[in-house]
């Protein structure tokens, strides 16, 4: 009968254990008191320490009991051990932020009102550099007008505007193909190519005024490739000039560099020898993206040499990037997406029978107001019948 009791007391010790072990370290001392309390009673009768340690086993699961005074086996059955609860995110439920239960909802804050002094101080302060600007775009009201070759447009009146902007801009390249006015009149003519290809990309860079001799100021700015100085950019611009007064002469230094790793001008715009014009057009509208140098000024400077014979390149798009032109071409075509903006003016250039490079100055006259609309120096003017055909198309 000893050896009977040693060995259910020691069954009775190994069950406590596991209660021990499954408790964490703020309840441990606790249920080692209660292992040495119930091996003690096991001594005096082993039904008695079977119910006794069956009791921890469960109780150690349900709550926690303040331990009665006197112990023995059976008080086992009413003071409990509590482990510590974790949550799915591996903390203690009480200090877990999402899963422990909610405090109660506190006073809501009042909100501070402030003087009419304060309000007039902060809407007194300047606006920031970088802050954004709203501007409200000028549009004709909508009577009904819808084409899906511009279906941004939704008058009639804009859409007349614009075939008579796309007349004017194909008249504009017929007459640097035929007979180029100004400037260009001279880099069409200039026998020394690596002198044409500066002065072209002085025209693109500053782009002719509006005025009387819309070349003066290109004219005020130029000097010869050949001696190395720097141009005098203190001249007037152009509506579609890139230079920027806080950039300085970054973009002309930036081109000097670009020509000079090329062994000279002609070679940078010449390219590859197995290139066609189209891809020595794409290619060149990479390379020429200088700092200082936007997309106006690069596109307009590769359509003009094309134009003018100076270098075999012939675009296939509009090259849109972020520019007032690519700004129109949302408005009029209805969508943001730059593979479908360039998808809908092929669909609008083949549509009414125009070379792509005429909606670029098209596109811009047509967002641009009328004191910045830019002719670039032609002299000529939109023919009727053009005008009248385009607008056919167009459905007006």
């Amino acid at each position: 009968m000893p050896a009977a009791r040693t060995l259910e007391a020691a069954a009775s010790a190994t069950i406590v254990c596991g209660a021990v072990q499954a408790a964490s370290a703020a309840g441990a001392t606790a249920a080692l008191s209660v292992a040495s309390a119930s091996a003690s009673d096991e001594n005096a009768g082993s039904g008695r320490a079977r119910r006794s340690s069956l009791g921890v086993g469960v109780a150690c699961a349900r709550g926690t009991r303040r331990m009665p005074e006197g112990g023995g086996a059976r008080s086992c059955l009413d003071w409990v051990v509590l482990p510590p609860s974790f949550c799915r995110h591996n903390r203690f439920i009480q200090n877990c932020p999402i899963c422990r239960a909610p405090d109660s909802s506190p006073a809501p804050k009042q909100r501070a009102t402030r003087s009419a002094s304060t309000r007039a101080r902060v809407s007194a302060r300047p606006a920031r550099a970088g802050a954004v600007r709203v501007r409200q775009m000028t549009q004709a009201a909508d009577d009904g007008y819808r084409s899906q070759l511009v279906a941004g447009l939704k008058a009639s009146a804009d859409a007349e505007r614009l075939a008579g902007e796309l007349a004017f801009a194909a008249a504009r390249l017929a007459e640097l193909t035929a007979d180029p006015p100004g400037v260009y009149a001279e880099i069409a003519a200039e026998p020394d190519r690596e002198e044409a290809l500066w002065l072209a990309f002085l025209t693109a860079y500053l782009s002719p005024t509006e005025g009387e001799d819309p070349f003066a100021g290109i004219r005020a700015a130029h000097v010869s490739w050949a001696s190395g100085e720097l141009p005098d950019l203190s001249v007037p611009l152009g509506p579609r000039t890139s230079r920027e007064p806080a950039t300085g002469e970054r973009a002309v230094l930036a081109y000097r560099a670009w020509v000079q790793r090329a062994n000279g001008q002609a070679g940078a715009f010449a390219g590859e020898s197995a290139w066609t014009p189209e891809r020595r057009f794409d290619r060149l509208f990479e390379r020429v993206a200088l700092p200082g140098f936007g997309r106006p000024g690069r596109y307009e400077l590769l359509v003009v040499l094309g134009r003018l014979g100076v270098a075999d390149l012939r675009p296939t798009s509009l090259q849109l990037t972020d520019d007032a032109t690519t700004l129109a071409a949302k408005r009029v075509f209805g969508i943001g997406d730059k593979l479908l903006l360039e998808r809908r003016a092929h669909d609008l250039a083949d549509a009414v029978e125009l070379p792509i490079e005429a909606l670029d100055l098209a596109l811009f006259n047509w967002g641009a107001p009328a004191s910045r609309r830019a002719t670039m120096g032609a002299r000529a003017v939109a023919d009727d019948e053009e005008r009248e055909a385009i607008a056919g198309v167009l459905g007006v």
